[in-house]
This record gives C-alpha cells, structure tokens and sequence, in this order.
C-alpha cells in the first residue's frame, strides 16, 4: 500500500488497579472493594446505565473460548474461558486501565488450537472466577473507570460479531443468568472500519491483524500477552479512525433482540430465502420461546418461527425459523448440532417458499385472531364436540384470564363448520399461561383435555390444514362411473426401472421430479410410486417405472447420491418384476427378494403377474385391489378396474402416489363412495369377475390391539349383516377362520 509503517498507539494509562501477575503468565485483576478470598459475603455490581443513542465512550471488548479461535469462534459451543478490555473516552480520546480476566469453565479441557494460540492451561483457568462472577466484575470495573474519566455511557465495540452473538448470549442463556443492558448493543469494529475505509477488504474477510496493516500499524503479537495486544491494537484503530483525517462517527450500534416476537404471517408476504433455516430434531414439546432461547443472540423476525407438524397434526421435531437478514442466518447454520437440552439440533438451509407453506395464512379470522401482539398462545386438543366459549373459560377458570374474554378463543372447525375438537387461547402473560397448562389432562365433560404451547404459525398451520380437508360426503351429485386406462406394473425381468433409497421424509412427487431433472420426460405415464410404511408414512423408498432399460440404467449412473434436501440419495436400477414385490409388502436387499410376510410363498404367486395399482384420486373399490382369484389360471387375466369419481372431484388428488399395502391387499383409503348398483352389476357381467354385492362394505381398522382375533372383530361390528359366502372368491381362510365365518354373522372384514 505503500504506507509507512507506524509504532502501535500506547494507550495512555489515567488510572490503575492493584494488578499482580501470576506463574500462568495471566492478569488477575483486584478492583476496589471486590471481596477478598476467605470474604463470603455476596456483593452486586449494578451495570452503567447506557442509552441507544450516541455514546461518549467505547468499551473495546476481546474474548476467547476453550474451542475453535478466529471465523470459527462460538461454532463448537465451547465455554467462555478470557475476557479483555478496555474503556476509551470518544472525545477526550484517553483510555483507562486495560483489564485481562480469565474465567473458569465447567469443562477446562481446552482444545489444541487453544493451547496454542493464547499459551493458557487447565491449572491456570482452575484458580479463575466463574463466568456470572466475571461479569459482575466487568460491570464495576467499567462503572469505576467511566467515572474516573468523568462519562455516564457507553457502547460496546468487539472484533466482529461472533464473540457478543455466538458466544456471550448462547453461553449465559445455557447458564440461566441474564445478561446485562450493555450486551444487547455494540460496534462492530469490522464493519465501521470498512464504512470509514471503504477501499478496505470485505468485512468478512477483515481480521485484527489486516485492519491494522491497512493503516501502518505494527503488528508484532509476541509483544504482549494473548487478548492484550488484540485490545491495544483495536485501540490504535479506533484513535486512527477518530483523527482529523476520517473524523469517523460511531453512531449505528448492532442490536440483538431482548425476546422473541409473536405475529401473523401472510401468505402475501415475501420471504427472502436467504433468511430462512429448518431446525430438525426438536424435542416434541418444545415451543416457539425454546426455539427462539436456543438462537439466543441471533435476531428472528416478527412471528418468524414456524413448528412443523406431521400428517395427523401433530408436531414432527422440525421448524422453520426466519431471521431479520441473511447474516443472522449464515451466524445460525453455525449452530448446526448444537444442543438443547441433551439433544442435538441440526440446521440446514431453508426457503421462503417453505416457510410460507408452514406460517402463511389467508384466513381472515386467524388473521383477527393474532392481530393481538405478544400474546402467550396454549393449544387445547381434545375438546368435546359440544363444548362451547362459555365451557372452555369455565374450564380455564379465573386463575388464567383469557386475553378479551371470548375473542380469545379461536375454535378450530371443517369447513362444512363442525368442530374438530381443537382450540387456541390467547394469554396476555407468562403467569397466565403457566396455570392454563397445569390443568393439562383435567377433565371437561367426559373428555380429557390436552394442552401445549403453540405458535402463531402452528395456528395458522392448523386452520389450514381442516379448511383444506376434502369433503368427500358433500361432494355434489351425480356419482358417475368411469373407467380409466389402468397402470400396470410390469413383472418381466426387464430392467427399466429405478429404485429411490434414502429419500427425506418431506420429499414429495414435485421434488423427485425436480431431482430427476431432464429425465422426467423418459417416464412412463403415472410411473412414479412412493412407498409408505404399514403406519402410512413415507418409507424414504420410491420406485420409477422408464421408458426403456438403457433410460433406466443412464438415470441411475446420473442421480446415483445425487442430494436431495441435504441427502443423498442412492439410485439403483431394478426390473418390474422386483418394484411388484416391494409395492406388495416384500423386500428387496443385497439378500434378493422376500415375499410381504402375511403371505405364504405358494399363495404369492398369485401376485406375479401384472399388478394394477389404481390411482390415488380413485375411490377405491374392493374388486380394484383384489385379485380375480388365487389360482394361476385367474391370473392370467388381469380383470379391468372399476373406479368411481365424484363428480367434479377428480382433481383433488395427484395421480402419482401409490402407497404401501397394509395387510398387502387391504387399500388405505378412508372414505368410500358408493356406486350405483346398475353400474356394478355391468361391470361384473362384463369382466366375469366375483364382485361384493353391495360395493362399498369394504372397511379398514386402524390401531387395533396385536392380539385381536376373529371373534373380537366381529364383536366390534355387532348389529351390522352381511352374508360370509360373498367373501369365499376373495379371501383365502383357513379350515378354523372358515368355520368360524359360515356360522350366522353379522359382519365380516378384511
């Protein structure tokens, strides 16, 4: 650069503190009236009170943890272990004593990097204060010395980000106490350099050690002991800055938030997806405080944590969690595998789209609902279909006063208006909302009632989940029969297929799309299958039927650990007949094929030839997932399927889906509409195929005990008739089952 190279500024010492250097080569520092040792007698020290506008001094602050040093300070969640710093006076330009103190660490195994850079040992930080005590000294000392050079405020100014954000907050609010004022504004050294020189490097690339070779300062660190010469040095910075030559102004301080703030999100918004992460593998009943406690430190945005929740509404260990800017998140994806509790949390990058996929709402009564800030909000599960507001205040009692009496109910119902027997309750404080959740599992009416911490954006979350609920008993009439084109899998040994192992759990048909890339015009029509589980959930597997084996080999050597969603994914090319087995509950491993372990080897058999696998917008009939027979003769033909849409219904879901059978044969479809007897009696005339004489009988149970048997079944379904010998073509049964079922019943089930 060409500039001279000048001696590093001295800081002018005003005063001094009795100071006494030790064997470890560290400053112990005694300020005035600190109890001595043997002294037991608990002293507070009161912080300076500090104002957000201009401060008159700085307070250069440098510290050090038992881990990582440098970009990486704060990332591995190791302790706090050396303070340093000093007070400059803004405008007198003189400075007070510079303080060193080391803290002790509940863990003092220091890292090599460590060991290495600041030349501290284990013996050494033994002998040390705590944390809470050292910053209790620090709020005196500063207090002391701002009185000596005759000032009433100040800021903090630190080395980057990294040491207030990552360390200093994470770490106290792991250790319950509750930092001072002072902690929640300060400079960023980095940042104001590059605004007073901005032909500087970038502020992420800025060090010490750069910022004072831009100037000309020195830089021989062997000088002094490690953190004073980091101190001193930010002092000829900053004396550097303040000259007649750049007059810099510090008048700009970084902020962190006190607390989290609740409030809406509107699908309207737009969400820079650069300010957006996924937390995964949260504890189940952690809340929106938790998460928010857990990036202490860091600025969330308004309302910008969203809980993830599962299929059945219920939350899955994930959230989305949106920051004020793209710093904030980059400084969050550091806390990747960091702990709450005795978990570890893993962070990954997310997108707005997500976000607002999860915390997005339209509705405008939710939308009233939340218009209240900073209220505590409780979930009830559970509640009886009659309850009323009256009966939910009744049951909250007066101990825990809901926020504007009924208008902090929010009742969640279908869109037909019946009720699903979940709430939300608004609470105006922490106090409120602590003696709501101790009547968790209290009784109302008959019912237990449960109750939980909730978010703005699980309500909204919630709300559109039941107002989306398709409404399969008011669809409008008629029920029209069509028969549609059926999918077959094809059961040669052909290999023009591909299987996906490894899948995110959250990855749907659009995302294996997207991850096939180019490839997904050499798919079959309808030849994307998702596998789920005998839980109905999503089994990481999925199977895709190609257009030839040479388009099936070329995908699989392309997207062969290709990632998805921070996974890889493993591709592997298969034949039909292997992708049958799969669908139908076997097994495919490095072992071969295994056949679904409810049916026998001579009775699979059966499944070999072409499967049909309706699609998931059908209503499916019995017949559609059963085959003619159990002989090999029956299936040679494979019988046309029947398929009933509502009209106008036939969109409302993607044709792609196929799920996992359980038991192989039974469908997984909830709702069932029944078709015109004309059209099924013509159906059976036409494909010769046994058909159930009323369709629409088939039913599937769900959670029953592992020990149930026949009896139990039919005992369950007492007062319902239906003849048994209907069934005989379509069941397979043993001689006992089979002699159970020909006596008079009123009920038979597959």
């Amino acid at each position: 650069m060409g500039k001279k190279k000048r001696k590093l500024l001295q800081p002018r010492l005003d005063f001094c503190h009795d100071v006494r250097r030790e064997a470890t080569h560290s400053l112990v520092i005694s300020p005035p009236n600190q109890p001595r040792e043997g002294d037991h007698r608990e002293q507070l020290f009161p912080p300076v009170v500090m104002t957000a506008s201009r401060s008159d001094s700085l307070v250069v602050l440098f510290g050090a943890t038992a881990g990582a040093y440098g970009a990486k300070l704060g990332s591995d969640e190791r302790e706090l272990i050396l303070l340093v710093w000093q007070v400059v006076d803004l405008h007198s330009k003189k400075v007070g004593t510079l303080h060193k103190s080391l803290v002790k660490a509940d863990n003092l195994d220091l890292s090599d990097q460590c060991r290495e850079v600041s030349g501290l040992t284990p013996e050494g930080l033994d002998k040390a204060e705590p944390l809470d005590r050292v910053l209790q000294q620090f709020n005196q000392l500063v207090s002391s010395d701002l009185k000596v050079l005759g000032r009433s405020n100040y800021t903090l100014c630190s080395d980057g980000q990294l040491l207030i954000r990552q360390v200093l907050h994470p770490e106290t609010s792991k250790k319950n106490f509750v930092l001072s004022d002072c902690f929640y504004s300060f400079y960023d050294l980095r940042k104001e350099f590059h605004t007073c020189y901005p032909s500087s490097a970038a502020v992420k690339d800025q060090t010490i050690k750069t910022m004072a070779e831009y100037l000309g300062l020195g830089t021989d660190e062997a000088e002094e002991d490690f953190g004073v010469w980091q101190v001193k040095t930010m002092v000829a910075i900053i004396f550097t800055m303040l000259s007649e030559s750049c007059s810099h102004l510090f008048t700009e301080p970084e902020n962190v938030k006190h607390k989290y703030e609740t409030g809406p999100c509107s699908k309207s918004e737009t969400v820079n997806s650069d300010t957006v992460i996924r937390a995964r593998g949260l504890p189940w009943q952690s809340s929106d405080q938790d998460i928010a406690r857990f990036f202490k430190g860091l600025n969330i945005a308004k309302g910008g944590v969203a809980l993830c929740l599962n299929a059945q509404g219920r939350r899955n260990g994930e959230a989305l969690v949106r920051f004020v800017n793209s710093e904030q998140r980059d400084l969050a994806l550091e806390r990747h595998k960091h702990h709450m509790g005795s978990r570890y949390i893993e962070v990954y990058k997310a997108t707005g789209e997500e976000f607002l996929k999860i915390a997005g709402g339209t509705s405008n009564e939710v939308a009233q609902f939340l218009s209240k800030e900073n209220q505590v909000i409780i979930r009830m599960r559970g509640l009886p279909f009659t309850a009323t507001q009256e009966d939910v205040l009744g049951f909250l009692g007066p101990e825990c006063p809901v926020t504007g009496g009924k208008e902090g109910l929010l009742f969640v119902k279908y869109p037909d208006g019946r009720p699903t027997g979940d709430a939300f309750v608004l609470f105006s404080c922490e106090e409120y909302a602590q003696n709501a959740l101790k009547k968790h599992k209290e009784i109302l009416g008959k019912r237990y009632i449960e109750l939980f911490r909730s978010t703005a954006a699980e309500v909204q979350q919630v709300l559109n989940r039941y107002m989306s609920t398709p409404l399969i008993p008011t669809l409008p009439t008629p029920i029209i029969p069509v028969i549609p084109s059926p999918y077959t899998i094809a059961t040669g040994s052909v290999r023009d297929c591909v299987r996906l192992r490894g899948l995110p759990y959250t990855a749907g048909i659009d995302d294996i799309l997207e991850f096939m890339g180019d490839a997904t015009g050499d798919i079959k029509p309808h030849g994307v299958h998702m596998v789920f589980n005998q839980q109905g959930r999503p089994s990481g597997d999925a199977f895709i039927q190609m257009k030839s084996a040479d388009k099936a080999y070329m995908i699989a050597q392309k997207c062969h650990k290709k990632m998805m969603k921070d996974r890889y994914v493993e591709v592997f090319q298969c034949s039909g007949e292997e992708m049958n087995f799969v669908l139908m509950g076997g097994t495919l491993n490095r072992s071969g094929l295994s056949p679904p372990p409810c049916l026998s080897p001579p009775a699979y058999a059966a499944f070999q030839a072409a499967a049909v696998i309706p699609a998931e917008a059908a209503i499916y009939q019995p017949q559609a997932l059963l085959p003619a027979t159990r002989t090999p003769q029956a299936s040679a033909a494979t019988p046309q399927t029947v398929t009933y849409y509502p009209a106008q219904a036939a969109q409302l879901y993607m044709n792609y889906t196929t799920y996992y059978p359980s038991p192989p044969v039974s469908p997984t479809t909830v709702g069932y509409l029944t078709a015109p007897p004309g059209a099924v009696a013509a159906a059976a005339t036409a494909t010769h195929t046994p058909i159930l004489p009323q369709p629409g009988a088939l039913v599937r149970m769900q959670g029953l005990p592992y020990n149930t048997g026949i009896k139990e079944i039919l005992s369950f379904f007492q007062g319902y008739q239906y003849a048994p010998d209907d069934y005989n073509g379509l069941i397979q049964l043993s001689d006992q089952a089979r002699s159970v079922l020909q006596a008079p019943k009123e009920w038979v089930c597959l």
